[in-house]
């Protein structure tokens, strides 16, 4: 094929798809030749080529006919290809597979979040709360067929979101050691995404987060509010979809409760499978604890943990397996540098300033919770517009509740309510002190949930 032809199809096609888009995509590959009917080129990287193939095959072909050449298929490979090659432009075929070099998260890694080797599935305890997540977990890391896309795990500080996400990668990767793993936090995503945009380099941004085989991302509800970076995020999510590749995310609450995150990546989110992991209970933090204690029994072997200090640590601190698994550590270290026995007295004494926070630790979020179950009310509506006395007579019972529970200020209340003003929070508040003296009904109900938010 001449060089003018090859110009004039370069030409139609750049009307055909923009400027910006033709810049980008068409413009760095490279023309080999045509034969049989069979058009090839040389691609900077295997993901250039076949988005080229996916979304530009038909606008190639139909510029090649429009100049008399009969086109059946268009092919690409990378190998070969030089700096000295960009300039002229070409399509993809399925073909450069075999060329593509393997990204990964953990050995010869894109550059993600380093895992931890302590957050693996054998040294994840399991219970009640976090049952299903687990079990999800462990299925989307086997690989083959993806049975949910995304997996979406959810829940509070300190429950085991972050362990399942580096399990899933440390699992993935043994099972499969040529797959290209990627794991990272919201907040990494967007840097990055901000990097690239900086240096106009959006096109390798795209081919590492879009030719990996499974996608991990933390703290999702990091993005919320950031126009660009939700952007960017709700196609990478697509176009790992389309090819079928698993995507696991977390965050501290359920997609359809993140402020600030757009509608259309909400409902990506619930596609799949959304797991909650429950606050923990007092058998599964008895169990977390007596894992803990294994391991530092083996670096202080000379250490006495008295009978009953267990049980006092899984009952008195609820809240955060982090500031638990942080108290052990605490009295091994205290017994180890003072020489004493670690008795249930030592450990209120050693433990006092925790304990004290401990006591205290209700969230707004879990009082959100629990007053939506016990109404039959969905969170969305805790934290939405809706007026109703069936959804606002429960909003202020919640709204009490955290006031009167937690130390938060009436603005960060209100903020936890959908945005809502700290007046609102105020009228609520009143409004429930009249009920709890004139309706028994009311009463009993907020003598429940302090019951269950006390337990």
């Amino acid at each position: 094929m001449s060089t003018d032809i090859w110009g004039s199809v370069c030409s139609g096609l750049e009307k055909d798809v923009g400027k910006d888009a033709y810049k980008n995509w068409i413009k760095p590959l490279h023309y080999v030749g045509y034969e049989n009917g069979v058009v090839r080129f040389q691609a900077p990287t295997v993901f250039l080529g076949t988005w080229v193939l996916r979304n530009y095959s038909d606008k190639i072909r139909g510029r090649f006919s429009d100049v008399g050449m009969s086109v059946k298929r268009l092919e690409f490979s990378t190998s070969g290809f030089t700096a000295a090659s960009k300039g002229n432009a070409s399509v993809a075929d399925h073909t450069a597979a075999k060329d593509a070099p393997a990204a990964t998260g953990i050995s010869g890694e894109t550059p993600g979040a380093p895992l931890n080797s302590r957050f693996t599935f054998d040294k994840f305890v399991v219970g009640k709360p976090n049952e299903l997540a687990y079990a999800a977990a462990r299925r989307a890391a086997e690989g083959g067929q993806v049975k949910f896309n995304p997996l979406f795990l959810y829940g509070g500080v300190g429950l085991g979101k972050t362990h399942l996400m580096h399990a899933i990668a440390w699992e993935a990767k043994q099972r499969a050691p040529t797959a290209r793993v990627l794991y990272l936090s919201a907040e990494q995503f967007m840097y990055r995404f901000v990097q690239a945009l900086r240096f106009r380099n959006t096109i390798s941004f795209k081919e590492m987060f879009r030719s990996v085989d499974l996608l991990m991302v933390d703290d999702v509800q990091f993005i919320a509010g950031k126009e660009s970076t939700q952007d960017e995020f709700f196609h990478t999510f697509n176009a790992l979809v389309d090819q079928s590749k698993q995507i696991v995310i977390s965050a501290d609450r359920a997609p359809g409760e993140i402020n600030g995150l757009e509608e259309r990546i909400k409902s990506r989110l619930q596609w799949g499978l959304a797991v909650d992991l429950h606050p923990t209970d007092y058998e599964l933090r008895l169990g977390i604890l007596h894992n803990k204690i294994e391991i530092h029994a083996t670096k202080y072997p000379e250490v006495v943990i008295a009978e009953g200090v267990l049980e006092y640590l899984a009952h008195r601190i609820s809240t955060n397996v982090r500031v638990l698994e942080g108290s052990l550590t605490r009295l091994f270290a205290f017994a180890t540098l003072v020489g004493r026995e670690i008795t249930p007295d030592v450990a209120q004494e050693c433990l006092s300033d925790i304990i004290r926070v401990s006591d205290r630790q209700v969230t707004i979020d879990e009082i959100m919770r629990k007053v939506a179950d016990h109404y039959t009310m969905r969170m969305t509506d805790m934290i939405g517009p809706r007026r109703s006395r069936s959804i606002a007579r429960p909003r202020q019972v919640a709204m009490y509740l955290a006031k009167t529970l937690t130390s938060k200020s009436l603005p960060e209340i209100g903020r936890c309510f959908g945005n809502r003003d700290h007046t609102t929070v105020i009228h609520a508040v009143r409004k429930v002190e009249a009920l709890l003296q004139t309706d028994d009904q009311t009463s009993e109900n907020v003598k429940l949930l302090r019951r269950m938010l006390d337990a």
